[in-house]
């Protein structure tokens, strides 16, 4: 009887837990698969006299091959995040794009330019199970900026924990070519 009580108790706290965890204004979503685009305000460039930006390559690997043979895989989540690091000026960003292996277009994250915040940060994430990128795949990041900023950290997460044992390491975007006048 004591343990059908101990039981009972324990049921009862996991659901009062988890009635406060979703109470009403509060996404009850891991932050992984939340829509970062909620977080982002778009923003027309009509008009705006652009001074500096940057083409960002970001590699990412949905998988990697371990053991001895190339059958051997390990599938990985990934997370690009794009960190502002400009303390006064928010910078607008023009494209996210998930590239595969073979060079071809997966998704699309935004389709407007949004503007990220002064020492804001956004993240795209891509799911283990989601595998349509290989292991050569990449990402391509275009921000731009009204003002002289300083350039944003823009890098990839990548992370599997199946099997009891964890393996992370981070991937850092690489300048492909500078836009704006600089001046």
């Amino acid at each position: 009887m004591r343990l059908r009580q101990h039981i009972g108790f324990v049921w009862w706290m996991v659901a009062i837990a988890l009635v406060s965890c979703s109470a009403p204004g509060k996404v009850s979503h891991p932050a992984s698969v939340q829509n970062p685009k909620s977080q982002l305000q778009s923003v027309s460039l009509s008009g705006k006299k652009i001074v500096m930006g940057q083409t960002i390559y970001v590699p990412i690997y949905s998988h990697i091959y371990h053991y001895n043979s190339p059958d051997h895989v390990m599938d990985l989540s990934a997370t690009l995040s794009v960190r502002n690091t400009d303390t006064a000026s928010s910078i607008i960003l023009t494209t996210v794009k998930y590239y595969d292996t073979d060079g071809q277009l997966v998704r699309q994250d935004i389709d407007d330019p949004v503007a990220l915040k002064p020492l804001a940060s956004t993240r795209f994430f891509i799911a283990a199970d989601d595998t349509r990128g290989g292991s050569g795949a990449s990402y391509i990041v275009e921000w731009v900026s009204e003002k002289t900023v300083t350039a944003p950290v823009i890098e990839a997460v990548m992370i599997n924990t199946a099997g009891g044992q964890g393996l992370s390491f981070v991937s850092s975007g690489r300048i492909l070519q500078e836009h704006g006048s600089k001046k």
